[in-house]
């Protein structure tokens, strides 16, 4: 793996889409205004990392606050920053200390995330005693930039800063997975970050895999003798940086200080991830890094990184106004989409526990907490779709399909393995999607089990869950449908649906002609015993009949001829009646008791959309909701989602607004919260949870507009006393937007203006 960069993962089939969604490039609009209202302001230092302000690119972030002794204080995350076992680690925490305190005499303190300007400034002070930090990540570049300004001389001291290896060694596993089983690192190897020797006024540092578990996972999972045919992601991989600043000079390897007192300092760093058959290569590679990156000054490339988020706000906005409550959602939408956007553009997709966000903390089952070092993660390093799917639906409608590449990415990178892996358990064609799995796409480690004799991961929750491959097949259908992208489409939508489909049609006996019986089977992690599971009947038949769909150029005529047979053959949608009334079910059968709190049934509604406005049978979608079991929001919950899409305004109203004011889920269990207000959590899934706030996204859009073939269907669930300005994004290449005001659509723009007749206006 070489450097990664933000630009690398951007093909120029998606800077052209990107181009073509921004014709008027310089053209502000309302949201830029709007955006202030939304700035996370604080007039006080924070205690601890818990009250750390979020930061990104999309590939390099940190967590940044001021603590009360006025020593500004980062982590910083890299999203390829893996260690030799898969968990995504910090790169350090940096500490700036001024010889005079930047909290101190009860001098005004004022911190704010500039939205607008993709920056944090704080101030101290007033007048000729002012001053002033700037702390941002270019948007174009590796770098972090820290400018300090005062009126009076200062001096300053920058050091790196790495916690003990000893604080790993009694590191919980995660809790209910089986995790970490294959532990092959000893406590002394879990945190072994090298620090270079001082050069040329520096601090250059790094932490390099010596080992990796990746072939371990294909050894452990009955493929060993596939190891030498695919590439290695974690072994030699080396992540770190290099700390500078003119007018600093080494102190020692770990410290930089001011040679003389100054009014202004400006602090850079600079980091990266390659792939290095040793460790002087990655030196080498780090040290031209740095060269590059100074040939642009800080001031120069300012210009371009405000520009960058000035297109991305442009882009699209939803902007609730009206009532308190409608405010609190516009905040949370605008703060998540924030977070999205600083960790959407790596090399990775996005972690859905904790992003590149985390900081030192963890609650037990018991409500006890406890803190283990800010490389721990609640569910660990993998990838759990059920989870990972949630930020990247939200990117559709918001048009943010440079931040949907890394998804792609990772799923046709593990394509070979994947038919591999079919081939050897089951010898026959296509693809599964493991629910939970490494990069490379087996099944999480921890998951399938030591020693496991079994195809079939040990783990009773996704021993035979792949309904992953059919939802990621429906949500590239509706980026191919939103971008008109034939690269895309032949090169990764057509490859790994085809690819599912194969596999479901090949590996489920025909119990009588031509119909198969998928069983055994699992209706999410709920059923765990189940015959004919509503999610893959719905699933395959609604991406099959979109398959179908797609122009002929894109596809075989022996895979249309297949898609066309196995779409004929599917078994009907699991259903019950009873006086009159059809209601679906989460499976033709279910053998087991519930073992977790979805409503597979509803997966009809979302993600399939085979049921809501302007669609057939309507009245058996509803009469489903009302019937669920499980009637909550909050973490992964997809409620307000389904009840927008049924046109249920006020259940979708409640929900959202329940998610974008109550960002714990669990109560009043012991937790430190998190003073950023969209860091979701503690929940399901750790803090700050990702789930959350991209359901509130999903949700809200969906509130607004849902689109379903060329129909564009504008406020089918918005609250009559919500106004709102938005823009969003819609299927071919389509921008909509315009105002809602005392329940009536306004100043509508479409563009482009002959998609203005596919508009429908309201629920009916």
């Amino acid at each position: 793996m070489k450097a990664s960069t933000i630009k690398a993962l951007i093909t120029p089939s998606i800077l052209a889409l990107l181009a073509a969604a921004n014709p008027a490039r310089a053209q502000d609009t309302p949201v830029l205004e709007q955006l202030a209202a939304h700035n996370v302001v604080w007039d006080s230092p924070s205690q601890d990392m818990h009250g750390s302000m979020p930061i990104g690119n999309g590939d390099l972030a940190a967590n940044f606050w001021v603590e009360p002794s006025g020593d500004l204080v980062f982590y910083l995350s890299k999203s390829d920053s893996w260690d030799a076992e898969q968990e995504l680690l910090k790169l350090g925490r940096v500490r700036i200390r001024l010889d005079k305190p930047f909290v101190r005499d009860g001098r005004p303190f004022r911190q704010e995330l500039d939205l607008a300007r993709g920056c944090i400034v704080v101030e101290s002070g007033t007048g000729e005693d002012k001053t002033t930090v700037d702390f941002w990540i270019d948007a174009n570049r590796p770098v972090v930039n820290v400018e300090i300004k005062s009126a009076e001389v200062f001096t300053a001291q920058v050091a790196l800063e790495h916690w003990p290896k000893e604080s790993y060694s009694n590191r919980p596993t995660q809790s209910t997975d089986i995790a970490k089983t294959n532990a092959a690192a000893s406590p002394e190897a879990l945190r072994g970050d090298t620090i270079l020797p001082a050069e040329d006024n520096t601090i250059r540092w790094h932490y390099r895999n010596t080992e990796s578990i990746f072939a371990d996972t294909l050894k452990n999972q009955h493929l060993g003798h596939a190891v030498d045919k695919f590439h290695d992601p974690l072994l030699n991989l080396t992540f770190g940086g290099l700390i500078a600043g003119e007018g600093l000079v080494t102190k020692d390897d770990r410290t930089l200080a001011t040679a003389a007192p100054v009014k202004s300092l400006d602090i850079r760093i600079h980091a990266l991830t390659a792939q290095t058959p040793e460790a002087a290569a990655w030196v080498s590679q780090l040290e031209k890094l740095h060269a590059a990156n100074d040939q642009v000054a800080a001031r120069e490339a300012r210009p371009a990184h405000e520009q960058w988020w000035k297109d991305f706000w442009n882009r699209s906005w939803i902007s609730p106004e009206g009532t308190e409550e409608a405010k609190a959602v516009g905040r949370a939408y605008v703060l998540q989409r924030w977070i999205q956007a600083g960790a959407g553009r790596g090399a990775y997709p996005i972690k859905f526990n904790g992003s590149l966000f985390t900081v030192d903390g963890f609650m037990d089952k018991k409500g006890v907490l406890q803190e283990f070092g800010p490389d721990w993660r609640k569910w660990g390093g993998c990838y759990w779709f059920q989870n990972t799917r949630e930020p990247y639906w939200a990117m559709l409608y918001s048009g943010d399909y440079d931040q949907m590449e890394p998804l792609w990415k990772m799923y046709r990178d593990a394509l070979p393995l994947l038919k591999e892996r079919t081939k050897t358990y089951f010898n026959h064609d296509g693809i599964f999607c493991s629910e939970t799995m490494h990069p490379w796409g087996l099944n999480k480690q921890g998951d399938f089990g030591n020693n496991n004799p079994d195809f079939y991961p040990a783990n009773g929750f996704i021993r035979l869950y792949w309904d992953s491959g059919n939802e990621l097949s429906q949500m590239m259908l509706d980026f191919y449908e939103h971008t008109g992208n034939e690269e895309f489409a032949k090169t990764t939508l057509v490859p790994i649906a085809d690819g599912v489909v194969t596999f479901y049609e090949q590996h489920y006996p025909k119990t009588e002609p031509g119909k198969p019986r998928f069983a055994p089977a699992m209706s999410l992690e709920t059923w765990h015993t189940a015959e004919d599971p509503l999610p893959v009947i719905v699933g395959l038949r609604t991406v099959l009949t979109r398959l179908l769909e797609l122009p002929e150029s894109l596809s075989t005529p022996e895979q249309r001829a297949k898609w066309t047979r196995f779409l004929a053959e599917l078994p009907e949608t699991p259903m019950a009646e009873e006086n009159e009334k059809k209601w679906m079910l989460p499976a033709a059968r279910t053998m087991s008791d519930r073992k977790n709190s979805e409503n597979p049934e509803l997966y009809a509604v979302f993600p399939y959309r085979v049921y809501g406005l302007g669609k057939p049978d309507r009245e058996v979608a509803l009469e489903t909701w009302n019937r669920r079991q499980i009637k909550a929001t909050g973490g992964w919950r997809q409620d307000s989602i389904q009840a927008a899409l049924l046109g249920l305004t006020d259940e979708a109203k409640g929900y959202v607004v329940r998610n974008a004011t109550e960002p714990t889920l669990i109560g009043q269990m012991p937790h430190k919260p998190s003073r950023f207000p969209a860091f979701w959590g503690p929940n399901f899934d750790g803090t700050p949870d990702q789930c959350q706030g991209s359901v509130t996204l999903i949700a809200l859009q969906r509130m607004l507009m849902q689109c379903d073939g060329d129909t564009i269907r504008l406020i089918p669930a918005w609250p009559k006393d919500w106004n709102a300005s938005f823009k969003l994004h819609a299927p071919k290449n389509t921008t909509v937007e315009g105002r809602v005001k005392n329940g009536k659509l306004t100043d509508l723009k479409v563009t482009p203006e002959s998609r203005r007749k596919d508009v429908i206006v309201g629920a009916e």
